[in-house]
């Protein structure tokens, strides 16, 4: 027969069990097992996760530093994984959606950067020769591709996309015609295809050389791989050798958030402390006497339909004058309200993040109490020299897809091959500084007087378009020597 099990320590002493001649030897057992269990519990409650440093308040955790060498496409960048990539995307995206003070940065970067839209025009290369004709046939070209892509709109939502996500995918179909289309391809489905995700040259959904990452071969949209020349993928905030971009308010995201929850704790505040008029303390007075005091001043009583409870209500006109027994005391909440501590917390908040944006407060929050336009966009400012930055670099882009263009019609015979070697493209962008205007045309037409500035640059630079002004100036001169001609016939 088998024996029964033995009773544990801990049962033997709560059963009262008498001793045996085991018994002092169990005891001493529990009493380690319980020293034990102490010394466990003590070790746990001083454990220090080292996580917790690199943690932020609301729980996510700060993103490891990417160390996978120059095939990774991390160099530099604080994600390693796709997941984490989409993870901080989807973040920014949410601000760009919901918070105001996101909102007014991107909007504020799309009017400065773009403005009413660029201007494109074809001229004659420095140094070749080429027929006024081939010219005005490549502005055709150019005018045909803006007008059917919207382009003034797609250059805005370019740089939407650019700061909310980080980078910009643009892709490129051609009809037969050589006509170009361009169409975006959402972050989210430039992916590593399933049996790509340990091959280090397609990480994150873009195809690199084995020994140079910054040669792209192909990406990946929704697993199928797109040859690079017809994608132009558009990044931001992170070095050349890195595959994906980041998105602008990636380092400042937490102010974001901390600046719209402080704003709406303070109208939560104030609403709650403006909505009570005042408040009655009866010193003396029992819970009896000052339901009988609320019921006896109570100019109008109503009973609430769910809980059946009565309501007693008073109106104070304006300017009346309280009389009060010497056991009643008014107080009046509102007296109390004090806004302005929290708007200077608030302010450092949106100072730090327009710091990231390299742009005066003004810009962000559309308080220009504190600021001077005039005296913040002059030309050396910050804030200009940083437009100009991402102008330019706007311009060189956007110049890579319209000699796209032009080779795609030169492809389908729209264009002569000449074209690519004798014509060139100028790009101009609004001004961003503040301009005097007398002054400005002073100065050009002192450069027009001594041969450095064309009129064609000139009409550019004041946003006109040369060719057809001067159709308006003939049509003009026409229209005015109409009248003296049918007068001469009308003597003769």
């Amino acid at each position: 027969m088998l024996d029964e099990p033995n009773q544990s320590p801990q049962s033997t002493i709560a059963n009262g069990n008498s001793a045996s001649p085991t018994s002092h030897s169990d005891e001493n057992t529990s009493q380690l097992e319980q020293r034990l269990w102490e010394a466990s519990d003590d070790l746990w409650n001083s454990l220090v996760d080292t996580r917790d440093a690199i943690s932020d308040d609301d729980g996510s955790r700060w993103l490891d530093l990417g160390v996978g060498g120059a095939h990774s496409g991390a160099a530099s960048l604080a994600i390693s994984t796709e997941a984490e990539h989409r993870e901080i995307r989807a973040r920014c995206r949410a601000l760009a959606a919901n918070n105001e003070f996101a909102i007014n940065g991107h909007e504020n970067r799309i009017s400065y950067v773009v403005g009413s839209g660029h201007t494109y025009r074809a001229v004659t290369r420095k140094g070749r020769q080429a027929s006024p004709e081939l010219a005005d046939r490549v502005q055709e070209v150019l005018e045909q591709f803006i007008e059917e892509n919207a382009w003034h709109r797609r250059q805005q939502e370019i740089v939407r996309r650019r700061d909310r996500d980080g980078e910009a995918f643009l892709r490129f179909f051609v009809d037969a015609a050589g006509l170009t289309r361009v169409r975006f391809v959402e972050p989210g489905q430039v992916t590593a295809p399933p049996d790509a995700t340990q091959n280090s040259t397609a990480s994150f959904g873009i195809l690199t050389s084995h020994d140079d990452v910054e040669n792209v071969l192909a990406y990946y949209i929704d697993g199928v791989a797109v040859d690079a020349a017809n994608i132009q993928h558009r990044k931001s905030n992170v070095d050349a050798n890195v595959k994906r971009g980041l998105p602008l308010f990636y380092p400042v995201q937490k102010n974001l958030r901390r600046a719209e929850k402080l704003l709406r704790n303070m109208s939560v505040v104030a609403e709650i402390q403006s909505a009570i008029a005042l408040v009655r303390r009866h010193n003396t007075g029992t819970r009896a006497a000052v339901q009988q005091f609320v019921a006896g001043s109570a100019d109008a009583q109503a009973t609430r339909p769910g809980s059946g409870r009565t309501v007693n209500t008073k109106r104070y006109a304006p300017g009346t004058i309280l009389d009060t027994s010497g056991g009643v005391e008014y107080d009046f909440p509102a007296q109390a309200l004090d806004a302005g501590r929290y708007v200077i917390v608030l302010q450092a908040e949106l100072r730090a993040i327009a710091s990231r944006l390299v742009m005066p407060e003004f810009m962000l929050t559309s308080d220009a109490s504190n600021a001077n336009y005039a005296s913040t966009l002059v030309a050396e400012g910050p804030a200009v020299k940083m437009f100009q930055r991402l102008q330019a670099e706007q311009i060189a882009e956007d110049l890579q897809v319209m000699w796209r263009v032009v080779e795609n019609a030169v492809r389908a015979g729209r264009l002569a091959r000449e074209a690519l070697s004798t014509i060139d493209l100028q790009v101009a962008a609004p001004a961003l500084a503040v301009r005097d205007a007398l002054q400005e045309a002073q100065v050009a037409r002192i450069e027009f007087a001594h041969g450095i500035l064309s009129p064609q640059t000139w009409a550019q630079q004041r946003g006109l378009d040369y060719a057809q002004e001067q159709e308006n100036i003939a049509a003009h001169a026409r229209r005015a020597a109409a009248p003296q001609s049918s007068l001469a016939d009308a003597r003769g």
